[in-house]
């Protein structure tokens, strides 16, 4: 049997000729082919971004007012009840689904 080979893209990029020389001394600090460090860096800076986009921080003060909040949680008012009928309208104008094609 015979291993996977997992299918590889490419990536390219036209950079000023001073930006290429940046890139080269510092992958040439770091042991790595200008690719790998262009890779590296890349990838880091993906994750970085999607994690701050995708994950809420919270104090730990703050955490405990969410944490307080969602164990002891007010009593509707108005508008919230409100909201709820027409959360509840749109549902059942729709199949059963949040989306409303009226008002």
């Amino acid at each position: 049997m015979g291993t996977a080979i997992a299918k590889q893209d490419r990536i390219g990029a036209r950079v000023p000729h001073e930006v290429y020389e940046t890139l080269c001394r510092a992958a040439e600090l770091t042991g790595a082919t200008v690719n790998q460090f262009l890779v590296q860096a890349a990838l880091k800076e993906a994750q970085e971004v999607i994690e701050r986009q995708e994950i809420i921080r919270l104090s730990p003060r703050d955490w405990n007012w969410l944490l307080d909040l969602m164990e002891n949680p007010p009593k509707p008012n108005a508008k919230l009840k409100a909201a709820l009928k027409r959360y509840e309208k749109a549902r059942q104008d729709d199949a059963g689904t949040t989306f409303s094609w009226g008002s």
